[in-house]
């Protein structure tokens, strides 16, 4: 069971876990995440239901993905997973500063580990993905309904596009 030191499990979850610990029939159990950003709970921009694998038998994945994003996964011929009702609770984000300070950090993370796998950041990209990153949390992934919530996560999410991008450009010019 892996849990950042952020996240707590609510009580459905709790049950769906001790129901299946005594039987575990699958390789790995999936989990919504549920995050709350400044006080309130975001069930749209994309943010959830956050699925995520977070119960599983050890011997059957590993861990992968680009950092900050790290993830287990299980290998492809063990994907026998099921998904456990309930939420993990995601206390992230207690303000805009916070939310700003966090874009931050993980944007130079993740624009260095986009650097050493070789992507690049043509300029088009700081224009049109930001853009594309608002429209696709604001109006596809309906986060206009979470309403002033919504509107900053979707806002802030295209500037860390933006971010991300312009620093990965930085590094290519050093």
């Amino acid at each position: 069971m892996s849990l950042d030191a952020d996240e707590a499990l609510d009580e459905t979850l709790v049950k769906s876990i001790l129901s299946v610990k005594n039987n575990f029939e699958f390789d790995g159990y999936y989990m919504n995440r549920l995050t709350n950003y400044c006080g309130n709970w975001v069930k749209h921009c994309n943010w959830y239901p956050d699925k995520k694998l977070r119960l599983w038998d050890s011997s059957k994945g590993h861990w992968t993905g680009i950092n900050p994003h790290d993830k287990y996964e299980l290998f492809e011929g063990d994907k026998n997973a099921s998904h456990l009702k309930g939420d993990i609770l995601h206390y992230s984000i207690n303000s805009i500063e916070d939310h700003y300070k966090q874009v931050e950090f993980f944007t130079t993370i993740a624009s260095k580990a986009y650097f050493a796998k070789g992507k690049k950041a043509p300029f088009y990209k700081l224009i049109v993905n930001p853009i594309a990153k608002f429209i696709d949390h604001y109006l596809l992934h309906l986060g206009f309904l979470d309403g002033k919530t919504g509107y900053l996560v979707s806002r802030i999410s295209a500037y860390a596009t933006y971010l991300k991008y312009k620093k990965l450009r930085a590094l290519y010019k050093q």
